[in-house]
């Protein structure tokens, strides 16, 4: 079994990297930190080390100058589930998870998923079951349905669920094969432009603007990292889009944060305008549905020429099930994770991963490309589409092995967390929030701007100067 270093070697050859730079690299702490079979504390510190290097190098780029990153294991791990330590004006989190989302039998003894946050897709699934949006409901309409045949026709309904599967069981389908191709981070050449010229700045990203159209965890947490190391960072959003307040909150810090609405060509013309004086543009929806918009990354690059373009999916651009939405906890449920989990502690049924970790790596692998193809655009020109997914993500942290004695580590108490928590101000009152863990030792890693309501600012970038 691979350490942690080795495993940050992986990644940082594969994608480019200089092997030379991971000199420059301290990793400490052991696992396991978390109750969990599997190694979410490798997967945490090895995710934010990448992110943290990448914005060395940068810096190296730009000025001449070497540093250390630093990454504890334990400070990562916190970081990685930063939204359950968010407090404002010393209140916690609300409760997240509507009444009805989680986990139901089926009529075959299986185990579904459903994912109701959003009111659209909560009233998807009741469409497809034909019941009330109550519990007790949806339990008893689920029983007249077989576990797969469910889950196609809730996804063909626009419904997120997933049915819980073994490992065994997601590696025999034919999407599973597909995946097992694709890199971790895919970061590809799409066309041919001049390298642009790093603008000023005294930290790695400064001057960089990053177009962030995400929601949840994942893509907001990308822009974030970018953020924490100085890019100009605007969120786009839409009044109409729901959100989940407590998480934008978190994934909100650092980032400006604009309205446009892209169903009206008014709105797309300011995308438009946007994206052509962006460096990057980070995105978290399905595979095409920009594209239908008049934004794919061809077109992005057409707009502007050396455009580091990043896409964020579920289930990854690749194979059968490349157009399915998802969320950390469904691909978590789809592709053994839960089964596996709950093997492991003995319990029956589904058991979840103790951070939503699917998603925290994949955002911190997201800003990792970025960068990764930011630098190389800087040297070679053309632009650039990086890929991630949590699907892949999975398939990686489950080859990373298991922990045989997981479940006998103690989750993290509130002092230990203490030491990981910094106060700022925010749009929303006082925040306590955990600060970035990856250390750099001389472009320490910051958020300049506070945490926003969504739409705060006006749809256009800030000055260089």
């Amino acid at each position: 079994m691979q350490i942690p270093r080795e495993i940050l070697a992986d990644i940082w050859t594969s994608s480019g990297g200089d092997a030379a730079a991971l000199d420059t690299v301290k990793l400490s702490g052991e696992e396991p930190q978390l109750p969990s079979s599997f190694r979410v504390a490798a997967a945490a510190q090895v995710s934010i080390a990448a992110g943290g290097l990448a914005a060395a190098q940068i810096w190296q780029l730009r000025s001449r100058q070497s540093q250390d990153v630093t990454v504890d294991m334990r400070h990562a791990v916190v970081e990685c589930r930063s939204e359950r330590y968010l407090r404002v004006d010393g209140k916690p989190p609300p409760p997240s998870w509507d009444p009805t989302a989680g986990i139901y039998k089926t009529g075959d003894d299986r185990f579904v998923r459903l994912h109701t946050n959003f009111r659209h897709h909560r009233a998807a699934v009741c469409k497809v079951l034909n019941c009330k949006p109550e519990r007790p409901d949806i339990q008893a309409a689920l029983m007249q349905w077989d576990g797969e045949a469910f889950e196609t026709s809730a996804y063909a309904g626009g419904a997120v669920v997933a049915m819980m599967r073994s490992h065994d069981e997601w590696s025999d389908l034919p999407h599973a094969g597909a995946l097992a191709g694709l890199p971790l981070v895919s970061i590809e050449k799409i066309s041919e432009a001049a390298p642009k010229p790093w603008p000023a700045g005294d930290r790695p990203l400064a001057g960089l603007r990053v177009l962030d159209l995400s929601r949840v965890i994942a893509g907001p947490v990308a822009g974030r990292t970018l953020a924490a190391h100085g890019a100009d960072v605007l969120l786009i959003s839409g009044p109409e889009l729901p959100a989940i307040d407590w998480l934008t909150i978190d994934t909100g810090r650092g980032k400006f944060t604009s309205f446009v609405e892209l169903k009206s060509e008014a709105g797309r013309k300011t995308l438009r305008d946007l994206l052509a004086g962006a460096d990057i543009f980070s995105q978290g929806y399905r595979p095409h549905a920009l594209a239908s918009l008049g934004f794919s990354p061809e077109e992005a690059a057409g707009i502007n020429p050396g455009i580091v373009y990043v896409s964020l999916s579920a289930y990854g651009h690749a194979g059968p099930w490349a157009e399915r939405r998802g969320f950390d906890s469904l691909v978590q449920t789809s592709t053994g994770f839960n089964h596996g989990e709950g093997q492991a502690a003995g319990v029956e049924g589904p058991k979840e991963l103790p951070a939503q970790m699917l998603d925290h790596a994949t955002g911190y692998m997201m800003a990792f490309g970025a960068m990764m193809a930011k630098a190389r655009q800087s040297r070679e020109g053309g632009s650039w589409h990086v890929r991630v997914s949590l699907a892949q993500t999975g398939r990686w942290l489950w080859n990373l092995g298991r922990v045989a004695d997981g479940f006998a580590t103690a989750d993290f108490s509130g002092e230990i967390v203490t030491p990981y928590i910094e106060e700022m101000p925010s749009g929303f009152g006082p925040l306590r929030a955990v600060r970035h863990a990856a250390v750099l030792s001389k472009t320490p890693a910051f958020w300049a701007r506070p945490a926003m309501p969504l739409g705060s600012h006006a749809p256009q970038w800030p000055s260089r100067d």
